[in-house]
């Protein structure tokens, strides 16, 4: 049984250099406290090589970093917040304000300084991209690491919020609202010529729980400038669920990729479940592959027919297979959609909050991201991953392929995941 079935049935800073002599008769508060900390996050001492694969554009950050130990300044909690694409989130608290805080653990690589660059000059002038507070450059687990503290996203999760709301429905509004937030900071992104490429609900927070909250994007580990060239991005980085058909057929792309994820986010926003998705339980199956790079989807009429045509025709102009006559950012932020008279017609969003649906959906999402992630093995040491497995609908499946019959093996993803650009 396929997800719309399943959906169906129930519609019915600063530098501070560490000094030059490691060992001291005397020690300060913070070193001190630094000897007493679990964390194992230590300072980066001057003379620690950086490693020998960075290439000469990141080599030097253009803002200060600090080398001192983080825990110095915040106290760092092992509450895990989340995986990135290249590392965890924990949280933190500034030690002096007591602001709580996300500090993302980057093990130190071109990618990650390649990350930690586009987001620093990503989150400068833009209210709807996650704000980096601090870069320190610190050692964790014998290894050198980069720790982006970055502002604590209170409101949680896009779809979470949505689902968890009590107290009025929600609206065709509302969804204008939230993608007009999304398109301002792909605008803003697009407008420096980069491209995100991993658009998608997981990467889209709020500031916190208030009806005012704003929506902001994070984790730029598949980020990328295009350096102003026509189609200059190689590497197939995508979640499935959101990857534009022109990566998929291994073609040279752009940041038109990111107009599609949105287009596939719209849509979810409208149904409560995905234009395209996996049949058979696995990060991605052939016949999805085939329907993405054909645009081969439906608007059936039972979960669209309060939607207004508008909304409709802004996601056809999104999903349309060729980003040669795709519509750009600077269109979508125009479109009186956003900015005009949009219908408060209640969006029927039950397949979202039905408990069972959206663990099913929220399992192979989990288990497609966790295919793609470029995280180093260390990054990932003490996280339990969200897989297929653990999940109760995947038992069930396994349960009823075992009554038929049918083996367990599902397809490879389309997981590539060198970097060649």
């Amino acid at each position: 049984m396929g997800l719309r079935d399943l959906f169906r049935k129930y519609k019915k800073g600063h530098h501070n250099a560490p000094t030059s002599n490691p060992i001291v008769e005397t020690k300060t508060p913070q070193q001190q406290h630094q000897t007493h900390d679990k964390t194992g996050l230590t300072s980066l001492h001057i003379s620690e090589s950086m490693p020998s694969n960075i290439s000469e554009k990141y080599r030097q950050f253009p803002f200060a970093t600090r080398r001192n130990a983080v825990t110095d300044e915040y106290e760092v909690s092992k509450e895990s917040l989340g995986v990135g694409i290249n590392g965890k989130v924990l949280t933190c608290w500034h030690r002096a304000t007591r602001r709580k805080c996300a500090l993302k653990i980057l093990k130190d690589s071109d990618k990650a300084r390649r990350e930690v660059f586009l987001h620093k000059k990503a989150c400068d002038g833009c209210d709807y991209i996650v704000k980096v507070l601090d870069v320190y450059e610190n050692m964790y687990a014998a290894n050198r690491c980069l720790l982006i503290v970055m502002e604590c996203m209170e409101g949680g999760e896009l779809f979470n919020r949505i689902r968890d709301r009590q107290d009025k429905p929600y609206t065709e509004r509302e969804a204008a609202n939230i993608i007009l937030m999304i398109a301002t900071a792909v605008s803003h992104l697009h407008n420096m010529d980069i491209a995100h490429r991993d658009l998608k609900p997981e990467n889209l927070l709020f500031t916190n729980t208030s009806n005012s909250a704003l929506l902001k994007l994070t984790d730029f580990g598949f980020a990328k400038e295009g350096n102003n060239e026509q189609r200059p991005l190689n590497t197939p980085c995508y979640t499935p669920y959101y990857v534009a058909p022109e990566i998929l057929s291994n073609d040279k792309y752009d940041k038109a990729c990111d107009i599609w994820s949105m287009g596939v986010i719209m849509y979810i926003l409208l149904c409560g479940y995905p234009p395209f998705f996996s049949t058979h339980g696995g990060a991605i199956s052939a016949g999805m592959k085939t329907k993405i790079k054909a645009g081969e989807y439906q608007f059936p009429k039972n979960e669209w027919k309060n939607v207004s045509q508008e909304a409709k025709s802004i996601i056809q102009k999104m999903l349309t297979v060729d980003p040669a006559d795709r519509v750009v950012i600077g269109w979508i932020i125009k479109c009186p959609w956003f900015t005009g008279t949009v219908p408060e017609t209640p969006i029927d969003i039950r397949p979202m909050l039905d408990a069972e649906n959206y663990e099913q959906m929220r399992v192979e999402i989990a288990a497609a991201n966790h295919a793609q992630r470029r995280a180093d093995a260390d990054d990932d040491e003490n996280i339990n991953h969200l897989a297929p497995e653990n999940s109760r609908i995947a038992k069930l499946r396994a349960a009823k392929r075992q009554r038929q019959g049918v083996g367990d093996t599902v397809a490879a993803p389309l997981s590539q995941i060198e970097e060649r650009d």
